[in-house]
């Protein structure tokens, strides 16, 4: 069995948005040499994503309205507890509970194996910082 690990480091400069990373993870699945298993990719912070869905513009403008919607940012300790404990950003804990923390995806042939217009996508919930995504590749 074969196991290859890297680090991804994202700073996105607002507060919200998505980054396609079907790139990065293909190389480090290319890399690791790795025909037939696994990759892991994970968001190691809380309040960023890891997902799959299509690469659209207008899609990703409709999740941040959504997300917005569902868990609109409010610095302020009136609406979030978490917020009252110095924070501000209980918004973004509570948008990356909805967008999920990892995706796992097959390795068949040395290559990502997707369904139509599948790709990974790196979300931020609160920006402005550097922050990092886990790939482990597993197979043989």
């Amino acid at each position: 069995m074969k196991a290859r690990t890297e680090y991804l480091t994202f700073n996105v400069p607002q507060r919200m948005g998505f980054l396609n990373i079907t790139p990065k993870v293909e190389e480090i699945v290319g890399a690791s040499g790795v025909q037939e298993g696994f990759v892991l990719i994970n968001a190691m912070h809380i309040t960023a994503s890891v997902f799959i869905n299509d690469d659209e513009p207008g899609l990703h403008q409709d999740y941040a309205k959504w997300l917005e919607h569902l868990a609109p940012f409010d610095a302020s300790p009136s609406r979030y507890h978490h917020n009252r404990t110095g924070e501000d950003n209980a918004d973004a804990h509570m948008k990356r509970q909805i967008m999920g923390r990892e995706v796992v995806v097959a390795i068949t042939k040395g290559k990502l194996d997707f369904g139509p217009w599948e790709q990974i996508f790196y979300g931020e919930f609160d920006g402005r910082r550097p922050k990092r995504v886990l790939v482990k590749v597993i197979g043989e």
